[in-house]
């Protein structure tokens, strides 16, 4: 029996028309803002920090109902896709289950 489950969710967006790392952080820094204040995830900007054009966004939240997880990670992407000046160029979703291993004497693993 899982315990609960972690879900991560990655998306990489695109400024090809941004030319200086204050303007890149002016459009994303906001919506990993709004989206920590709007729903019970954990954002980070993870990559591209030092780019100007492109950055990757992750969010991760956990819970014992893997429906919620997929429907709460399912908002942050359609978040994240109508709230930003940018092209998502790709996202991914990976739900991991916790725990849940027993040896057969039920000690767990």
């Amino acid at each position: 029996m899982a315990l609960g489950y972690v879900g991560v969710l990655t998306v990489r967006v695109e400024m090809p028309w941004v030319t200086n790392l204050k303007e890149k952080r002016a459009l994303v820094r906001p919506v990993v803002e709004r989206l920590k204040a709007r729903y019970p995830l954990t954002v980070a900007r993870l990559d591209g920090l030092d780019a100007h054009d492109w950055e990757v966004i992750g969010v991760a939240t956990l819970s014992n109902d893997y429906g919620w997880v997929e429907e709460t990670l399912r908002m942050a992407a359609d978040f994240i896709a109508r709230e930003g000046e940018y092209r998502i160029v790709w996202e991914e979703t990976e739900i991991s289950v916790l725990g849940g291993e027993e040896e057969e004497d039920g000690e767990e693993a």
